[in-house]
């Protein structure tokens, strides 16, 4: 069965994520973090991508972000999976891949769903038992969103932007919407979309990227078709 291509628009934001092949540990010590996310400032400036959010687990990545093309995100993960592999594998003495195939990845309608999707993306410590607080873990973009941690490799989105006239008020803002956790059923919406390829917004975002793209972006009805009768 063929792959479904992915679906990516300029000025739309997207959330990525990439697993180790396996769900194997794709960082083990924090010159791999670094090296990471090193190598993911540099590539998203060349490929111009505005990354919003980011947190860096065990075995997968997830990255959110804002593509100025509608080749941007292939080219900026190409690059910085060629890069970190060949680092990976010379530095812990192995060959083969390291990435379980392809990224995977959905379009994210930014004014329903861009801070659920960070919330989503910085709080995978947390759901992961890791920590208990977002805030401790160091290798996510939660620190400089919610704690104003210096960071060249975060450009805030302009959502982010309007939630305070100041700094420390955004901030300020951005933890409040940390009070609670996610609803179940949205984090269902997130990975389906994500794994799925497909969007993640309102019937009426999916229609208009539908159009725009000229094929289906979100999930087919399971099970057979209804057969026609006489009175179809």
């Amino acid at each position: 069965m063929p792959r479904r291509p992915r679906i990516s628009l300029p000025n739309v934001p997207l959330h990525i994520i990439q697993r180790g092949n396996n769900r194997q540990a794709c960082f083990f010590a924090d010159e791999d973090y670094l090296s990471y996310l090193e190598w993911l400032h540099e590539y998203a400036h060349s490929s111009e991508c505005f990354i919003h959010a980011y947190v860096l687990m065990t075995n997968h990545v997830h990255l959110l972000l804002t593509p100025k093309s509608s080749h941007s995100a292939a080219n900026l993960m190409k690059r910085l999976g060629q890069r970190y592999v060949q680092y990976f594998n010379r530095t812990y003495r192995r060959s083969g891949t390291l990435w379980e195939g392809r990224f995977r990845s959905s379009l994210v309608q930014q004014e329903s769903y861009l801070f659920t999707c960070q919330r989503y993306i910085e709080m995978n410590p947390v759901r992961a038992k890791m920590v208990e607080h977002p805030g401790v873990y160091r290798w996510s973009s939660f620190r400089a969103n919610a704690q104003g941690e210096r960071s060249e490799l975060i450009t805030p989105h302009m959502l982010y932007l309007n939630l305070g006239v100041s700094d420390e008020q955004r901030q300020t803002a951005y933890r409040e919407l940390f009070r609670y956790e996610l609803d179940p059923g949205e984090i269902d919406r997130i990975r389906e979309a994500t794994n799925g390829n497909f969007t993640l917004g309102t019937n009426r975002f999916q229609e208009e990227a539908s159009r725009i793209l000229g094929r289906r972006v979100s999930p087919g009805k399971t099970g057979r078709p209804r057969k026609k009768t006489a009175k179809d």
